[in-house]
């Protein structure tokens, strides 16, 4: 490599080469096209079947927030118009039970009771829940939660909507005159604000006053769900059944259990007591309780999905043995789940009793966002493997998908990484696989620099699908490999089960023998091959860069893990570590273990240049795990590069920093291996 070629001007070429082509080719997919593509998300189909709302976000650069808008999509015809107009905060459409309203999460200043005045622009403005008529007429608020609605659902009958909002704080007063200790119990070491349990209320669905229907100690909700629980209200509207966690803290919602209680009042009685279940849904006719828990109450297992019937409960995936994203009742005796059988993401139609169907999608590899009508019409954001998320239906769980929006159609004008699902023997007898997707224009004959994208979790996996990063690596003339390793959620409980207590080792093992499996296709130049991923992925790169030093002439660590007795001391989930272990790193037991899988032990040994990314304020992995990688590699003498963006994400969320995240990314990679 030349002496001069520094990051800096690898960054302006890279640049220059994403955004220069031919005027005779086809463009490849460039850092511009981030801007570009649409989201759709939270999809919602009609109970008749015939209307689908989904949330389309489409990037901002100018004001670096995406533009958020509900829109309406006829089955029939595909035909879309939006619903909402310069609304933020936006999120859950739910329709009513008999399809003439929806409702929908939107951000709004509080007026005082009383006061028709509007708010100034500076005001803390909080979700609340809007209602509005399909008929005509605007969306009208109906609740004044002072912290904001977490979640929310509609009453049988439509007349009610249950939702839940964290409690004022107790010493609220005291608070705003600085007497604000905040006890340390389960929060992570970023928390400056001591959190509230969340309870449940009831309001009707035209507004008026609010009825609470929970307190206590525990909560409704806690800091980091991925998203906001659901009540479940029964067939006959006479109660509801929630998620209650320990507190409102995520470190013990591994003890979370199922909750009744009824709408005249009265206490809450107990429902489902085996800990970790959450995510309640009666099937239609209200005879059922569906829930999803880790199989068999082993966190390091796959989710499942149990069903209850005249209090007798059962496993109804068990056969199926995988970990289901997503559900939905089919009917009243069948079950629509959402996961990852291999490479591919899938839907299976599961009885209640009785073994799963996979559903034939063709080409359509489906997202777990998915809504079912109350007569089985199926509505799911589905991508392709070189096409980003458009909105699909099936008419049936027997029937064809039927694309329906076509937001991302411009990439099908782009030059595009075919990508193909890899498979080999790896350690322990497990059969793996992964993805790797081949630069646009690909040679047979040629040999090609190789970039490893690690997925995190670690309990997720690498599937077929348009994926922006991957392709502007191949843009860049790289393959893209995206190994599965042990603890990946796609290839069956045995093999997710298998990362416990050996999280480091037995997965460094699986990646080699997946990256020895592409390098005896004969089309990798084994003298540049790099090494990326970020947050669990941040940890394997870190993992693979200490013990197999001479295999990577480059690595990226995003987000990573570096030390897990300094993760289990200041994140969030410091109980979820302890499933990996089966311990503390401060017992006797574990004291040796959590110290002999963490990358920093054999960071001397790294010889990679390394860059590292990561968000300041990030309670996932907090950044003093990538402060730490830093100076060990910068101590021992390593090429390294450190950059932070100041947001409190787990991965930037917005387009402009997003955009500078893959940039670095690329350029990095090009700096080093072309």
């Amino acid at each position: 490599m030349h002496p001069k070629f520094t990051f800096a001007a690898a960054l302006s070429a890279l640049t220059t080469l994403l955004l220069a082509t031919p005027a005779s080719a086809a463009p490849n997919f460039q850092l511009s096209d981030l801007q570009k593509i649409v989201r759709l998300g939270e999809v919602r189909i009609s109970p008749d079947g015939k209307q689908i709302a989904v949330l389309v976000s489409t990037p901002d650069w100018k004001t670096n927030k995406p533009k958020q808008e509900i829109d309406l999509v006829d089955v029939a015809t595909g035909a879309r118009r939006v619903l909402t107009w310069q609304r933020k905060g936006l999120a859950a459409p739910t329709w009513s039970p008999d399809g003439t309203r929806l409702a929908f999460l939107a951000e709004d200043t509080l007026p005082a009771e009383g006061d028709k005045s509007d708010k100034d622009d500076d005001d803390e403005k909080q979700a609340q829940i809007f209602v509005m008529p399909m008929n005509g007429g605007d969306a009208v608020r109906i609740t004044r939660a002072e912290r904001g609605v977490d979640g929310f659902s509609w009453s049988p009958d439509g007349t009610q909507i249950a939702y839940t909002t964290p409690d004022e704080a107790p010493n609220a007063k005291a608070i705003k005159a600085h007497d604000d200790a905040i006890h340390v119990t389960d929060n992570h070491f970023l928390t400056r604000v001591a959190l509230t349990p969340s309870h449940l209320w009831v309001v009707a669905s035209t507004g008026g006053k609010a009825k609470r229907l929970s307190q206590g100690e525990f909560s409704l909700q806690t800091d980091q769900q991925d998203s906001p629980a659901t009540p479940a209200w029964s067939a006959d509207g006479h109660s509801i059944a929630f998620t209650r966690f320990p507190g409102p803290y995520w470190g013990t919602s591994f003890r979370s259990t199922i909750v009744s209680v009824a709408l005249d009042g009265g206490a809450s009685a107990e429902i489902v007591n085996g800990p970790g279940a959450a995510g309640a849904k009666y099937s239609p006719d209200g005879s059922a309780l569906a829930y999803q828990r880790a199989r068999g109450g082993d966190q390091n297992n796959g989710t499942a999905i149990y069903v209850q019937v005249a209090g007798q409960t059962h496993d109804a995936t068990a056969a199926l043995a995988h970990d289901i994203q997503n559900y939905a009742w089919l009917d009243a005796k069948t079950l629509l789940l959402a996961g990852a059988d291999g490479a591919k993401a899938v839907l299976w139609e599961q009885p209640v009793h009785g073994a799963a169907r996979k559903l034939d999608l063709g080409e359509v590899l489906p997202t777990p966002d998915l809504s079912v009508s109350a007569h089985g019409v199926i509505a799911f954001v589905g991508r392709m493997k070189q096409a980003p998320g458009e909105l699909y239906v099936l008419d049936s769980a027997s029937g064809k998908p039927r694309q329906l929006t076509h937001l991302n159609a411009f990439t099908e004008n782009l030059a595009l990484g075919a990508s193909e699902a890899v498979e080999w023997q790896g350690p322990n007898g497990f059969h793996e696989d992964g993805v790797l997707t081949y630069p646009p224009g690909f040679e047979k004959g040629k040999k090609y620099p190789l970039v490893l994208v690690i997925h995190g979790g670690p309990e997720a996996g690498s599937v077929l699908g348009f994926s922006p990063l991957p392709q502007l690596l191949a843009a860049n003339g790289f393959l893209v490999f995206e190994p599965n390793y042990r603890g990946s959620t796609n290839l069956g409980d045995a093999y997710q089960h298998a990362i416990y207590r050996d999280t480091g080792e037995g997965p460094g093992k699986d990646v080699m023998a997946g990256l020895a499996a592409v390098k005896k296709m004969g089309i990798v130049d084994e003298s540049r091959i790099g090494v990326s991923g970020w947050s669990y992925g941040g940890y394997m790169t870190a993992w693979l860069t200490g013990h197999y030093p001479t295999a990577w002439k480059a690595a990226v660590t995003g987000a990573a893990l570096t030390d897990w007795v300094m993760d289990y001391t200041v994140s969030y989930y410091q109980q979820g570590d302890t499933y990996f272990f089966g311990n503390s790193p401060w017992s006797a037991e574990g004291h040796d273990i959590w110290r002999e899988q963490s990358p920093i032990a054999s960071a001397r040994k790294v010889k990679a240049p390394t860059l590292i990314l990561g968000d300041i304020g990030d309670p996932n992995v907090p950044l003093i795990n990538s402060y730490e990688w830093y100076h060990a590699l910068r101590d021992a003498g390593v090429k390294v590069d450190f950059y932070a963006y100041p947001v409190d994400t787990h991965f930037p969320g917005d387009i402009v920093r997003t955009t500078d995240v893959y940039k670095r990314w690329v350029g990095w990679m090009t700096e080093h291996l072309r």
